[in-house]
C-alpha cells in the first residue's frame, strides 16, 4: 500500500481541523464499543479492545470519552445498536477500494458511499469483487535498539512471517493476524512495543499515471475517511510521492 502510506504521512504532517478531531473521537468510541461487544470491557484479556484504546490515545481522545465508550457499550449508557459493514468498489484508474464502517443506520451509510463513488468517479461493487486483492496481516511497531538480533530471534521462533528494519525510527514485524496477541506478549520480553494492529495490506497495487484521476481518487478517499460511520479506507493505488505532495497543497 505504498502510495496510501505516503499520502498518511503528509496528512500527518498538516495541521489537525478542530471539526475532525470530533469525527476522529465518534470513531474511536465506535471501535472501543464494538470491542468491548465482541470480547467484553477488559483489556487484558480483550486484544481488540487494547488496540482501540491504544490507537484512541495515540489520537488524542480523552481518556472520559474512552470510559464513556466502554459504558455505553455495557449497557450503562444510552446503547445503541451498531453494525459493522464492509463495501467494496473501484475508484478513478481502476484502483480497489475497501470501505470499513459502523453504523447504526445500514440504508444512511450504504446510500453516502454509493453516492460518493458515483460522485468522484468510482464505482461501488458488489461483496468480493475486491477482496481478493487483499490480504490481513498482524503488524507490530518496536523501538529500536542494540538488542536487533533478540528481536529477530524471537520473532523468528514466534512464527513471524517478516521483519522490517529498513526505517530509523522503528522496527516492523509482520505476522498472521491469529498469532499477533502471542507474538506481540513474547517481543514484550526483549523490545519496547509502541504499536501493534491488524491491517488490510494489498496482494499488488495499481499504478495511477494520470494527474487528474489522481486528485479525484485522493478527493473520494478523503471525503469517504471523514463520514462518520467510515472506520477505515483501505486501496491499492500507487501514487508518485511528488503528485501527493502536489496535490496534498491544493487540498
Amino acid at each position: 500500500m505504498s502510495g496510501h502510506s505516503k499520502w498518511a504521512n503528509i496528512k500527518r504532517q498538516k495541521a489537525v481541523v478542530d471539526a475532525k478531531k470530533g469525527v476522529t473521537y465518534a470513531k474511536m468510541s465506535r471501535e472501543i464499543m464494538t470491542a468491548v461487544k465482541l470480547a467484553g470491557s477488559d483489556p487484558s484479556l480483550n486484544v481488540r479492545l487494547r488496540q482501540a484504546i491504544d490507537k484512541a490515545k495515540a489520537e488524542g481522545v480523552p481518556n472520559e470519552n474512552i470510559s464513556r465508550a466502554i459504558d455505553r457499550a455495557c449497557g450503562n449508557l444510552n446503547n445503541s445498536q451498531m453494525e459493522n459493514l464492509v463495501y467494496e468498489g473501484y475508484g478513478p484508474s481502476g484502483v480497489a477500494i475497501i470501505v470499513k464502517c459502523q453504523t447504526d443506520n445500514r440504508n444512511r451509510t450504504a446510500g453516502d458511499v454509493r453516492s460518493y463513488f458515483s460522485k468522484y468517479g468510482g464505482n461501488l461493487g458488489e461483496s468480493g469483487c475486491v477482496n481478493w486483492m487483499f490480504v490481513e496481516k498482524g503488524i507490530i511497531e518496536i523501538e529500536p535498539g542494540n538488542n536487533i538480533e533478540d528481536v529477530i530471534t524471537m520473532a523468528i521462533d514466534n512464527d513471524a512471517n517478516d521483519i522490517d528494519d529498513s526505517q530509523k525510527d522503528s522496527i516492523f514485524i509482520y505476522c498472521k493476524p491469529e498469532n499477533l496477541a502471542n507474538l506481540t506478549t513474547k517481543l514484550g520480553t526483549v523490545a519496547l512495543i509502541k504499536s501493534f494492529k491488524t491491517e488490510t495490506c494489498p496482494n499488488l497495487t495499481k499504478e495511477v499515471d494520470n494527474f487528474d484521476s489522481a486528485k479525484q481518487l485522493l478527493k473520494l478517499i478523503d471525503i469517504l475517511e471523514n463520514h462518520d460511520d467510515v472506520d477505515e479506507v483501505i486501496a491499492n493505488f500507487d501514487i508518485s510521492e511528488e503528485w501527493l505532495i502536489e496535490i496534498s497543497k491544493l487540498s
